[in-house]
Parts: C-alpha cells; sequence; structure tokens
C-alpha cells in the first residue's frame, strides 16, 4: 500500500478529502443511537425498577402502529402507554430469591421532552438472599445497544452496577456479600464507561469536524496541543458541571449551538486563512459547549446525579473521550502538517473549510426545526 507522503500531491489532497467525507456521511445523525438505563431501588416490602429508554429504540420492536419518535398528538402519544409499559414489563424477568416475580400493577409510562419514555414498576416481595435482574428485550434492539443497571438499597445507596448487552443481559446479586459484588463489577463498569466516551467521540462526527475544522490550520506540534489542551480543559469542566447537575442547559441550545461553532471555525478558517491568533481561546469557549454535547450521554442513560455514584462513569467516560480524542489527532495531523507545507496548501484550506461550514449549516438547519 503507498504511504500518503509518497502520493502525488493531487493524489494525497484527494486521500484528504475522502477521509473527511466520509468521517460525516451519516448526516442524519451526529451521534450513535443506542443507549437506555435500568434503576432498582430495593424498599422494605418491594423492589422498584425504573427504566429510561429513547422512544425509537421501544419503537425499534414494539408492535405499535404508533410512531412514537414522529410528531403525534399528545392523545396518541397517552394512548400509547399501556401498551408500552406491558411491552416492557414482558421482556423484564425480575427473580427473587429464586422464584420469578411479575409487577404488582401495571407500570405508570412518562414521557420528557427528549423523546425519552420513563417507565416504572414494582415487584414483591422485597429479596432477602438474592436478587436477579435480565434485560431480555436487549436481544430485540440494535447490535451494540447498551443498558447501565444500578441496584440501591432503601437508603438509596449503590450496591451494584453493571452494564448490559446482548450477550451480557442479566445481573444477579447475593444480598449476603452486596459489597463484594459492586468491587468485583466496578473494574468492568469503569472500562465500560471508557469505552463508551471512546465511541462517543469517534461516532461523534460533529465534534470531530469542529476539531478538524481548529486543527486545519496548525502546521507543528506546540499550536495543535494548544488546541487539543484547551479544548479538553473546557469540555471536562461543562461535562462534570452537567453530570453533577451543576449546570442544566437543554439540547434544543445546545445541538444547534454545536453546529454553529463548525460553522463558525470554518468560515473564519476561510476569512482569515492559516494564522488566526488566539484559537486557543476560541476552542475554549465553544468547548464549554460541547461539553454540554457530551454530557448529553450520561442523561440518555439517567445516571446524571448529585450523588459519588456519578463520580465513576464521569472520569472513565471522560478518559474515554480523551483517549479517542488523541488517537484521532495522532493520525489527522501528520496529514494536516503534511499538507499545509505543500503549495497547494491555501485550497487545501479553503476546500475543507467550505466542506465542514456546509455541513455545519446543515445540522444547525436541521436541528434547530426538529
Amino acid at each position: 500500500m503507498a504511504r500518503i507522503w509518497d502520493m502525488p500531491a493531487s493524489a494525497g489532497c484527494r486521500y484528504v478529502l475522502a477521509v473527511v467525507l466520509l468521517s460525516v456521511s451519516n448526516w442524519a445523525a451526529a451521534h450513535a443511537p443506542g443507549l437506555s438505563s435500568i434503576e432498582l431501588t430495593m424498599q422494605a416490602d418491594r423492589v422498584v425498577a425504573k427504566m429510561t429508554f429513547a422512544l425509537q429504540d421501544i419503537e425499534a420492536f414494539s408492535p405499535m402502529d404508533t410512531d412514537l419518535d414522529a410528531e403525534v398528538s399528545a392523545a396518541e402519544r397517552e394512548a400509547a402507554k399501556p401498551a408500552v409499559a406491558q411491552l416492557l414489563a414482558e421482556q423484564t424477568r425480575v427473580n427473587i430469591d429464586g422464584a420469578d416475580v411479575l409487577p404488582v400493577v401495571p407500570g405508570s409510562v412518562n414521557y420528557d421532552d427528549q423523546n425519552n419514555a420513563h417507565v416504572e414498576f414494582s415487584f414483591q416481595p422485597a429479596p432477602k438472599r438474592q436478587l436477579l435482574m435480565q434485560s431480555k428485550f436487549l436481544a430485540w434492539l440494535q447490535d451494540g445497544h447498551q443498558q447501565h443497571l444500578t441496584v440501591r438499597d432503601a437508603g438509596g445507596k449503590q450496591i451494584a452496577e453493571k452494564m448490559l448487552r446482548r450477550d451480557d443481559d442479566q445481573l444477579q446479586l447475593d444480598l449476603t456479600a452486596a459489597t463484594g459484588a459492586e468491587a468485583g463489577h466496578a473494574g468492568s463498569t469503569f472500562l465500560d464507561f471508557l469505552k463508551l466516551g471512546v465511541e462517543h467521540i469517534l461516532t461523534g462526527y460533529d465534534h470531530l469536524l469542529f476539531l478538524f475544522a481548529l486543527l486545519a490550520v496548525t502546521h507543528s506540534f506546540w499550536p495543535a496541543i494548544k488546541i487539543v489542551t484547551f479544548f479538553t480543559i473546557a469540555h471536562s469542566i461543562t461535562l462534570a458541571c452537567a453530570g453533577l447537575n451543576l449546570v442544566d442547559l437543554p439540547s434544543s441550545f445546545v445541538e444547534p449551538f454545536i453546529a454553529a461553532t463548525i460553522v463558525y471555525v470554518a468560515i473564519e478558517n476561510l476569512i482569515r486563512g492559516d494564522h488566526p491568533k488566539g484559537r486557543q481561546w476560541l476552542t475554549f469557549g465553544f468547548g464549554l459547549i460541547h461539553g454540554f454535547g457530551f454530557a448529553s450521554v450520561l442523561r440518555e442513560l439517567d445516571i446524571s446525579s448529585g450523588d459519588s455514584g456519578i463520580l465513576m462513569p464521569l472520569l472513565s467516560f471522560n478518559l474515554g473521550i480523551e483517549t479517542g480524542q488523541i488517537a484521532v489527532a495522532s493520525v489527522v495531523l501528520p496529514l494536516i502538517w503534511w499538507l499545509n507545507h505543500k503549495p497547494y496548501a491555501d485550497k487545501f484550506l479553503k476546500g475543507c473549510s467550505a466542506l465542514v461550514c456546509l455541513v455545519g449549516a446543515y445540522w444547525f438547519v436541521e436541528r434547530t426545526l426538529l
């Protein structure tokens, strides 16, 4: 295989443009779907299960005719609630002290303004020795769907957690050794959120495109490292603030604004060329908004809270984002620097920036109208 630096100048430019085009080929969605959560709370006489799903995920295997994720009337959404509850109840297995149990009453269903469904069930009695929870409907969802399961005692203390998948869809908890069970899952859960962070940045085409537009003007290591560092600091601050519920911005504002940051940086590249001053400060300011976008993953998993249970997911998820970000930069930056030292560097920058501007504008219009 020919190396990039062995290619003719025109071929090398076309190669990088192809990489950019491939990275934004999925214009309709800037983030990969497939996240949900279950929280089990063991009360004095029962187990309460709270589930959160994206409506599009439920619709993917629902026998209902109602398109829950589209613009439907409030009456239609209300009418669909019993079917949603029945569907999830049938695909959720709870075993208490060796016996499978059914919900004591039909589950309650509520929708939020982010097109999520929140479903709550109660199971009796409270377990004394053993609790098993199996999420059977993961086999019905798209491959790669992940479901964050947490178990809490009556006082709200987290005693176990696990990331469920299609090939590992249950948690069995020995209550006589709950502390040991929690410790046993802690390492794997850390890796789960680390992997989730890596996946989010690698499939977060809007964040990658923003970073590419920022780095496209660099010629050497130091300017690039300043941009990456300032972006990391900024989004880490707002990711933590959003995760701990210190600051909350609606996605209806955050998502269009993220698209607007892409457009702004691309236009600046077109107007100011390859030597814009103070880019790290621009990166920091816009990076604060991107942090709220990263936090949306934790909100989709419904684990954003003020207690200590959020700290480990926050840390490992953010480390995953940084790992993915460094991996992408290590591949893209040598190509950018190589091209920026060629006679056609100005055409390369303007061509890529124009393309980035068009994609960002498309996302802005799409997210503003939805």
